[in-house]
């Protein structure tokens, strides 16, 4: 019987500092998790990453960190593919086609968007408005079937679905609509100090995320100062988002539920819980952190891989590229 081929999927990371633990836990450990059962591509979207004005010298330095970092959490280059984004030029060139394919007002209604140029009033450039066109171009230039998507990102396949959707209506048949992925467990992490918000490494207060390459002392530091509340029993609760936040960390890392992980800390209180999540993070973190630092320090290995990514990534890309350019009218080579 002919074997069943594997559903493509397709994810990236920007390189703009280390990932935090929610990065981490909602997609990145995801990541190596689905190597076995699907076709994996993975890219470090430095394009992106230009939206906000960057150092040249450490958006380079970043993006080689960023891949080390993507191995060391368990992506493996032999059964995924791994690349750096602007390394494959096809993304930008389906990208201007995909524009013109683009309403106006489907960009204006981007909540990133306006979340962004508030945030970032004195550089509301016009990448920032059109980067989800790009976003689009660098899942249907794949042929991705699925894509993870975390909550924030959603309006941004809907957009992908319906450019693929008005693109295939008028040209025919040409992009595969791509469906969310969405992680069962932990897609969601949130900050320690305001758990209504979620974690994010550009917060002010370095106490309301944890970073990858945290330090033990500083993990510990950090969850033994996380927000709870005035009750001092561990149980999940939406009028609890602090101990709901530290319970989902926690089942993250060990597996146990939240049935499991109250009765664990049953008149014990905080101050023991914060421990134990503490030290499962960094249990976790460890290994992660020792394979981080060999890879970055054996820099052949790690260019050499990306350079093998962007030469498979590029021959794909092309293909569907150069299918889109015949499809709208430009000349052929």
């Amino acid at each position: 019987m002919e074997e069943q081929k594997k559903k493509r999927i397709l994810s990236g990371i920007q390189p703009t500092g280390t990932f935090t633990l929610g990065n981490y836990i909602g997609a990145v450990r995801n990541w190596g998790q689905l190597q076995d059962e699907y076709e994996c591509i993975y890219m470090i979207a430095n394009l992106h990453a230009i939206t906000l004005r960057q150092e040249p010298a450490k958006l380079r330095q970043q993006t080689r960190e960023a891949a080390a970092l993507l191995l060391a959490c368990g992506i493996d280059p032999a059964k995924s593919l791994v690349f750096v984004q602007s390394q494959v030029p096809a993304h930008t060139q389906l990208s201007w086609v995909l524009s013109c394919n683009t309403q106006f007002g489907e960009l204006s209604r981007m909540t990133q968007f306006k979340d962004k140029s508030a945030k970032h009033a004195d550089n509301v450039n016009a990448g920032l408005f059109t980067y989800p066109v790009l976003m689009a171009a660098d899942i249907l230039i794949y042929g991705a079937d699925l894509v993870p998507v975390g909550a924030d990102q959603k309006q941004h396949l809907e957009l992908t679905r319906n450019i693929a959707e008005r693109f295939n209506g008028v040209y025919g048949p040409t992009f595969t609509v791509p469906e969310g992925y969405f992680p069962k467990q932990g897609a969601r992490i949130m900050s320690l100090q305001e758990p209504e918000r979620k974690m994010s490494k550009s917060d002010e207060n370095v106490n309301a995320f944890i970073l990858l390459l945290d330090e033990p002392d500083v993990i510990l530091r950090k969850c033994k100062r996380a927000v709870t509340d005035s009750d001092s029993r561990v149980a999940a609760s939406p009028d609890k988002p602090g101990v709901t936040n530290l319970m989902t960390i926690y089942s993250s890392m060990t597996g146990k539920t939240f049935d499991e992980i109250e009765r664990e800390f049953d008149g014990r209180g905080y101050g023991d819980f914060k421990i134990a999540v503490a030290e499962s993070v960094i249990a976790e973190l460890s290994p992660i952190q020792r394979e981080y630092k060999r890879l970055l320090a054996d820099r052949a290995y790690l260019e050499e891989v990306l350079k093998t990514g962007a030469e498979t990534a590029g021959r794909i890309a092309r293909r569907y590229a150069d299918k889109v350019y015949k499809k709208v009218g430009m000349l052929q080579l």
